[in-house]
């Protein structure tokens, strides 16, 4: 027998897995939460802006150090049938280290300077560095925009770095590396500078044939294509290859054997697919969570507005992958818990029940259009198709009759009808879906949130039993890094995690649902594209004038 590790970096927490390389089977799982969380708000008690969403890159060897002995120990195992290792990463989460691959808030004198931290791929100070990339890129009709969507978000790794070069320069000037995080954390493990064509794809402006853009660095700002070459060069791996062995410290420190095979990162969503067996075109895969991405695999190279990157080779070798998202799911959802009466939260209590599982239980007993209400689902902002993180979230048809569950259904709708527009987007520009798939840690918990994207999308939803498919999908990974098969395809096959269930969709919730997205789509476009938008924007920037007074 043999076994890969697998390692699922999320927003909050990391989870190490156990996986047979034969059957999928998980053997051993440990969590480990973040020590210092998410840092938002404050910074060791100093207010920082609301649009910050910062991390302590150490946290992320804790996670290696704490979780693969416990998951060693609960699985039982001779360490000697581990033969690969390999994580995903949420994205665009960006590091600033030095020499060592420490990172610069580890240094006494930069604790209290939020640029010194990792950037959380939902970090959004980087807004006006984005709109001037897409201002340049537009202006000069740059020929690689359009595989990005015809948009750049502040999500993504160049405008943090211009961010940090703005308003943090002495940082961008202690950095010698400038990473991923899930490059930083396998640059850890082998002790070398290497870079995950998959992360560099998507985040970057970079594509395997021209490589990074430097001719547009250079209009953006004469020191950036210097920058770029020095501190996010190194030297790049194929999602399929091996990105090298682990070292000696690292494998005394996990308990591991010597020169472990290690894959190169692949972003968490992307992951997914690997670990439902989603390989081929035509199928769109949504892996849900805190946020959600919609991925599709083609063998055409297009320019589709609003997606966030195309990529080839970047989950399945001789495909192009195509990502759009959500920025706001579990989320939103989270949000609107929060946001319960005390007789919820009392009633919850008496039965032994989750707030969550209240709220479902009271929605799931409205009809379709009972409660009047429709949402925008942008609380977080808007990635596809749009690509504007300063847009915010609506709800309108609010009465005084109106109920939390009413309101905790109209964002489960909305962010269906989200979906759906991205849906529409792809099959406008010729990729037709054949198929749609259900990832990730919402669609096994939630029958009505499962039922109501079936509904709306009008489409069967296959949703995968595991929670887990991005962490296997690493371990798929790590096994393909140590040969446990002949080829990557069949260790996909062997590994994969089986599905629960297909959801089909109620054809009079279709009908229904047909009227709610109608006016769904008129105020996406309203605030979307025309004069409203303004409105969203007009709020946002009263309220971070506030912050600074």
């Amino acid at each position: 027998m043999t076994y890969s590790i697998g390692v699922d970096f999320g927003t909050g927490s990391g989870r190490v897995m156990i996986v047979d390389t034969n059957n999928g089977d998980i053997l051993a799982m440990s969590v480990i939460d973040y020590r210092s969380g998410t840092i938002e708000q404050n910074l060791n008690g100093n207010p920082i802006p609301s649009s910050f969403a910062l991390q302590d890159a150490t946290d992320y060897i804790d996670v290696l150090k704490r979780g693969v002995p416990d998951a060693l120990k609960e699985a039982n195992i001779n360490p000697n049938e581990i033969i690969g290792l390999g994580i995903d990463f949420t994205a665009s989460t960006v590091v600033f280290a030095d020499k060592d691959f420490t990172p610069l808030n580890e240094k006494e004198e930069n604790k209290n300077n939020p640029h010194a931290y990792t950037k959380l791929w939902k970090h959004h100070g980087a807004e006006e560095e984005a709109k001037y990339i897409f201002n340049t890129a537009v202006k000069d009709k740059d020929r690689w925009l359009g595989y990005y969507g015809f948009n750049v978000s502040s999500e993504w790794l160049i405008p943090k770095l211009l961010e940090v070069k703005n308003h943090a320069p002495d940082m961008l000037e202690q950095a010698t590396y400038i990473m991923e995080a899930g490059d930083w954390v396998i640059s850890n493990l082998i002790n070398e500078n290497v870079r995950s064509n998959c992360g560099r794809g998507f985040k970057t402006f970079w594509n395997e044939d021209e490589g990074f853009f430097y001719d547009f660095y250079e209009k953006l700002d004469s020191e950036l294509p210097d920058i770029v070459q020095d501190k996010l060069e190194g030297r790049l791996v194929k999602i399929g290859e091996q990105a090298g062995v682990l070292t000696d410290a690292f494998s005394e420190m996990l308990g591991l054997p010597e020169k472990l095979p290690v894959a190169p990162a692949i972003i968490d969503a992307h992951s997914g697919l690997l670990g439902i067996g989603s390989k081929k075109k035509n199928q769109l895969t949504m892996v849900m969570g805190t946020s959600t991405c919609h991925i599709m695999l083609h063998e055409k190279h297009v320019k589709i507005p609003g997606i966030s990157g195309s990529v080839k080779d970047s989950i399945i070798p001789g495909l192009y992958a195509y990502e759009a998202g959500q920025s706001a799911v579990g989320d939103l959802f989270g949000y609107a818990v929060k946001q319960s009466p005390k007789e919820y939260t009392e009633e919850a209590e008496e039965r032994g029940i989750s707030i969550y599982e209240l709220l479902e239980e009271k929605a799931s007993q409205k009809e379709v259009g009972e409660s009047g209400l429709v949402a925008l689902d942008w609380h977080n902002g808007n990635r596809s198709v749009l690509s504007d993180s300063n847009l915010s979230g609506l709800l309108i048809g609010l009465t005084l009759h109106t109920k939390p569950e009413d309101i905790y259904r109209a964002y489960m709708e909305a962010t269906a009808f989200g979906t759906k527009i991205i849906m529409a987007s792809y099959e406008d520009w010729g990729m037709e879906v054949d198929d749609v798939f259900a990832s990730g840690g919402l669609p096994q918990k939630s029958d009505l949130l499962i039922q109501i994207y079936a509904d709306v999308l009008n489409r069967p939803i296959t949703v995968s039993a595991s929670d887990y498919a991005s962490g296997v999908g690493a371990a798929i990974l790590g096994a393909v890094a140590g040969d446990a098969h002949e080829d990557m395809d069949t260790t996909i096959s062997k590994m994969k995690q089986p599905f629960l269930k297909t959801v089909e969709p109620i054809p009079e919730n279709v009908e229904k649902y047909e009227k709610l997205f109608k006016i769904y789509n008129k105020l996406h476009d309203e605030f979307g594209f025309k004069h409203s938008y303004h409105v969203m924007k007009e709020l946002k920037e009263i309220q971070e004038n506030q912050e600074t007074v």
